[in-house]
Formats: C-alpha cells, sequence, structure tokens
C-alpha cells in the first residue's frame, strides 16, 4: 500500500498548504521539469502553477497593475470562484507513473525521465493490487467567501475580510454603515442613538413639510451581472441596498424626506443627451440574457429599463426643486451614468444621469446650471455632453495621475471647445490618498471662486463615493465628514436648489455612511466638523496652482487666489530646502568624527560651530 499512502499525503488539501516544506518535493519537481523538457515542452515555470498552496495563488493572483484599459480588473481565473480539484494539481503528471518511485529515485538520478523511472525493478516490491484506486476521480474543494462589504475574495478559514476587515456573516445589508463591521451581530448602540433622536421628528412631520426628495425604485436593483465571474462585479444591487438601509436605520428615509414617484425616462428627452445608436443599442439589451458594452459595462434583460428608470428620476428631481416643491434631493439610483457620453456606453455606465437632470432643469427654467462631479474617475461622458455648451459649467475633482488613471481623459488643460473654454474645469490628482485636505482645499480655492462667478440657478453633484476612504477602486481618503463639507459649501449656491445624483462607490459601509453624511446635510443639519483650517498636501498645493493658472485666463476672480497661493508656495519651497540642506549636513559627518581628530570639523558639519571670514581693507 505505499504507492496508495504516498499519494494521498501528496493530494491531501491540508498537504497542499505545507508541501513546500517537504525536502522531497524539490527534487520532484526537478523531476517533473527534466520530463517536460526531454518530451520538447516549454519551461515556463520551475514550480506549476498548480502547486501553489491556495493562499500563494490567490496573492500572486490579485496584484495590483497600472493599467486604466477598465476601472475594474479582473486578475483571477475562474477555477478560483469555486475551488481547485486534485485533477487540476495532478495535470501534468503521467498518469502511469507510481509516486513511491518518484520519490525514490529523484534522489539518486534526477537525470531520468518520468518514463524512465516507472520502467525500474523497484516498481515490483509493492506486489498488491491497486487497481480497483483511481486517485485521479477524486476531488476536492478550496472553499471561499467573497466579502459582503467589498467583494475581496477570503478563504473559509477566515471569518473576518483581509481587506477590509468586515464580518462574514455581516449585517450590513441590513443596518447599512451602523452594523458592526467585527460580529455578524445587528444594530449597534449608534443604531439606537440615531432611532432615539429622530423618533419624534418621523411621527410629526407631514409630507407637505418635508424639504428633501428622494428618488428610488427597487426595478433598479434588478440590474446585475449574469455570467459569472472570479468574482462579483463591483457595481451590483448591493450599493443601493447598504444605502437604503443605513438611511432606514437613521430614519431617514423613509422618515424625513419625501418619495417620488418612479418613471421611465422617455426616447426623446434621451435624444437630448445620446446619439440615437446609443439609446438603441441600450435597449436592445432587453432582448439578451446577458451582454457586454465594454468588458466592464455589463448588461442583462433588465438593464435598459433600470437606465431610463434612473434617468427619469433625475429629470423628475431637478423638475421638482426646480418648481419649489422640494428644496433639495437626492438621487438614489443605478446604473451610474458619468462615464455614458454621446455615442457609447462605458464605465459601468449606460445613460448619462446627470446630464439628463442639467437638460431638464433647463427646459423648466434655468438659465445656469452647474455640474459638480467628485467622483474618483473622471466624468469624461458629462464633459463630453457639454463642452461646447456655455448654459453648463462643468467641474471635477479626480485622480487623473497623468492620464494613467482610468479613463486617463480630465487633464487641467481640458477647458472646453468652441467658444466655451472656461466652462470644463478639471482638478486632476497626481497620487491616490487624497483627503479631506486637499478636496476642502480645492473647494475653497477653486470650485467655489468659480461657481461664485458663475452664478448658477441650479446645482448638480455627481456624487461617487469612490473616493471615500476604504474603496477598492479609488484608493483615496475622503471620510463622511469630508463630503458633508463640500456639500454644505455647495448647499450656499442657486439659493439652496441642490440635486446630488449617486454615480460610483463600492465600498459599501463607505458609501452608506458617506451618503447618510450628505443626505443629513440637505435636511439642514451642519457638517460634523468644520475642515477649513486644515492645510493642503505638497501635491495637492501643486495640482490647485496648476489648475489657478490655466483658469484665470477664463475666470479673473481667481488671478488674486493665484498670487496668493503662488507667495505660499514660495515660502513652503524655500523652507523645505532649508530642511533639505540641514538633513544632509547631519548626515555628512560619520559620528566617530566627534571624539577624534576631526572632532572641529564635524562641529562645522553638524552647524555647532560657523566659520566667519574676515573682510580685507
Amino acid at each position: 500500500m505505499k504507492t496508495k499512502i504516498y499519494l494521498q499525503i501528496f493530494m491531501s488539501p491540508y498537504n497542499l498548504e505545507h508541501l513546500h516544506a517537504n525536502s522531497e518535493y524539490s527534487m520532484v519537481i526537478e523531476a517533473l521539469q527534466t520530463s517536460r523538457l526531454a518530451n520538447g515542452e516549454a519551461e515556463n515555470s520551475i514550480c506549476p502553477e498548480s502547486f501553489l498552496s491556495p493562499r500563494q495563488d490567490c496573492k500572486r493572483r490579485h496584484g495590483s497593475n497600472g493599467t486604466i484599459a477598465t476601472p475594474y480588473d479582473e486578475n483571477c481565473t475562474n477555477e478560483h470562484m469555486v475551488g481547485v480539484s486534485s485533477r487540476d494539481a495532478t495535470e501534468d503528471i503521467d498518469t502511469n507513473i507510481q509516486p513511491d518511485v518518484v520519490f525514490k529515485k529523484a534522489r539518486v538520478q534526477r537525470e531520468l525521465t518520468l518514463q524512465d523511472m516507472y520502467n525500474q525493478d523497484s516498481f515490483d516490491d509493492d506486489d498488491e493490487d491497486d487497481s480497483d484506486w483511481e486517485p485521479m476521480q477524486k476531488h476536492f474543494e478550496i472553499m471561499k467567501w467573497f466579502c459582503t462589504n467589498c467583494t475581496m475574495v477570503n478563504l473559509d478559514d477566515v471569518v473576518h475580510c483581509d481587506i477590509c476587515g468586515e464580518h462574514k456573516e455581516s449585517g450590513i445589508l441590513r443596518h447599512g454603515f451602523f452594523a458592526s463591521p467585527s460580529s455578524q451581530d445587528g444594530p449597534t448602540d449608534v443604531e439606537l442613538e440615531f432611532k432615539g433622536k429622530y423618533k419624534d421628528l418621523q411621527s410629526g412631520v407631514s409630507f407637505s413639510n418635508r424639504c428633501t426628495a428622494i428618488g428610488f425604485d427597487e426595478r433598479m436593483l434588478l440590474h446585475s451581472e449574469v455570467e459569472m465571474k472570479p468574482r462579483p462585479h463591483p457595481e451590483r444591487p448591493d450599493r443601493l441596498r447598504a444605502i437604503a438601509a443605513g438611511l432606514a436605520t437613521a430614519g431617514i428615509f423613509p422618515g424625513r424626506c419625501h418619495p417620488i414617484s418612479a418613471r421611465e425616462i422617455t426616447r426623446e428627452e434621451l435624444k437630448m443627451v445620446h446619439s440615437l445608436e446609443q439609446i438603441e443599442a441600450v435597449d436592445l439589451s432587453s432582448q439578451i440574457h446577458s451582454s457586454y458594452f465594454t468588458p466592464d459595462t455589463y448588461a442583462n434583460e433588465h438593464s435598459a429599463r433600470a437606465a431610463r428608470l434612473a434617468a427619469g428620476l433625475c429629470a423628475d428631481l431637478a423638475s421638482t426643486i426646480l418648481s419649489g416643491r422640494a428644496k433639495n434631493g437626492f438621487a438614489l439610483v443605478r446604473p451610474p451614468g458619468h462615464h455614458a457620453g454621446v455615442s457609447q456606453a462605458m464605465g459601468f455606465c449606460l445613460h448619462n444621469n446627470a446630464a439628463v437632470a442639467a437638460l431638464a432643469a433647463l427646459a423648466a427654467g434655468a438659465k445656469k446650471v452647474l455640474i459638480v462631479d467628485w467622483d474618483v474617475h473622471h466624468g469624461n461622458g458629462t464633459q463630453e455632453i457639454f463642452e461646447r455648451n456655455k448654459s453648463v459649467l462643468y467641474i471635477s475633482l479626480h485622480r487623473h495621475e497623468g492620464g494613467r488613471f482610468y479613463p486617463g481623459t480630465g487633464a487641467a488643460n481640458e477647458v472646453g471647445i468652441d467658444g466655451a473654454e472656461g466652462y470644463c474645469v478639471n482638478v486632476p490628482w497626481n497620487r491616490g490618498g487624497v483627503g479631506d485636505n486637499d478636496y476642502v482645499f480645492a473647494f475653497q480655492n477653486v470650485v467655489l471662486p468659480i461657481a461664485s462667478e458663475f452664478d448658477p440657478d441650479f446645482t448638480i453633484i455627481s456624487a461617487g463615493f469612490d473616493a471615500a476612504r476604504g474603496d477598492p477602486l479609488g484608493c483615496c481618503d475622503v471620510t463622511p465628514a469630508g463630503y458633508a463639507q463640500m456639500t454644505h459649501m455647495l448647499n450656499a449656491l442657486s439659493g439652496g436648489k441642490l440635486l446630488v445624483i449617486l454615480e460610483g462607490g463600492y465600498n459599501l459601509r463607505s458609501i452608506s455612511s458617506s451618503a447618510t453624511s450628505v443626505i443629513k446635510v440637505l435636511l439642514g443639519e451642519n457638517p460634523g466638523c468644520e475642515l477649513g483650517d486644515s492645510a493642503p498636501s505638497k501635491s495637492g498645493l501643486v495640482t490647485v496652482l496648476e489648475v489657478l493658472k490655466i483658469q484665470m485666463n477664463f475666470w479673473p476672480s481667481l488671478a488674486s487666489c493665484f498670487t496668493e497661493l503662488q507667495s505660499l508656495w514660495e515660502i513652503y519651497a524655500a523652507e523645505n530646502k532649508k530642511k533639505q540642506i540641514k538633513k544632509i549636513r547631519r548626515a555628512d559627518a560619520p559620528i566617530w568624527w566627534k571624539w577624534g581628530r576631526k572632532r572641529l570639523l564635524y562641529q562645522i558639519i553638524k552647524g555647532h560651530l560657523r566659520v566667519r571670514s574676515r573682510g580685507v581693507n
């Protein structure tokens, strides 16, 4: 039974994790490699992929890259969705070989092929009949689970997500961000506090007195990816479920906000934004079970209706606010829209909801509309639609990094065309990790001065929350307090006529807490904290100066701000240069000079002594 024992150890799912520790493992691999070379096969790797441990394999497959092809990269093959079978792990081994022979002969004669080892007489030592044993038909699975919060894959033996720390049985879809991230328990103490705070408000407020409208329809949840992938698509129905759960837990919606009825946008309204070919392409997807506009932009038979509902809600919210029936509003919609251009659906977006709302506002009587897009990705579709229109001012703050971050557009020098120069304002961050301080600084020195000079009648926020802390795609550091502060600043424009439209955001806890903070500002609450005195980062200051230098040619009010910040930058650069010089001086003198014959030189280099030269009379 020696052969059976060897193979059972070799194929055990437990020992796959520890196989590399076996001293005989490397000998077997070298023997396998020799066999491949002898058979004319290419030598791709010393260790076949199927011999990697599950953790090593997952780590290798999920490495990040800097491509901008899509905002959602798939670095894992289909076998990682369910598991790996023993057949996969031994597919490169000749099925006629007895493994005990491999282990015995690998030490002595490594140049032999597997076929040569098979023909050795030592195989006759095992006289028991093993013909009824078929190891290649036995399978095992490496069980995995996907984090509800961030969609990242985790092995079944861990309870908390390795990426975001969310519990395997998280209640975030039932309670939103109020659910405890570290256990499967229900509401936290914070939720109970919120419920008590708003209990009286819910019972005493009638629909006629509510000033904030919410647009939501459950049919938008039917838009989902049909094809099974190595991990769930980040733009998934759970995004709306998590936000809705957080609002319900806080007693905000239903409760303090007024819902509006949903309707599907008409083709005539869409033709004001998109080409007929783009509209028909989206409608055609309703006849197909699963389809893709781009490798990352999916559709099923419900997607076209969901997109029409989202656009219709945004249009009706805009007209409702302008008519005075609501002071402001929040469009809890999907699929998102700001990447959808005149003739193409892309970047998870089918119809451009913000563009539809802007044109609906103009049709309802607004003369000038401001769109502020704080999604971490540039709204290339919105810019394309309005880059020739002086009635709509588009301002976007996004990661750009010289065009290496998706979608690659949105440089500071993209200012509009055909007489509408200056009506596209891009604040392109040159790195990840941008947080509250940089965003608020850009608002104070770019967004608000330009917006005030433009003096809009209606303001739209393309509110992607993928710049939020913890987002797996955005990798930035904006907090709910930061989003609340930016909303508060924009709420002072247009007489408070403000519509917030959901765009991206793929960490459920982040988007739930951020959306709740924004809606609380719409309801009249003050932001949680003041961020006005915070200084920007060096890269943030450089980006703002770059934008001001370009945009001051179109907006005269920026000239004084640019001069002030330029002086600040010069002071900062001079102080930084002095610090660098001191650092170099301290690093140049070895410590042992302090006690040796070079102690005087050490004192001079360290700056403890200064040498003064006397002028000659």
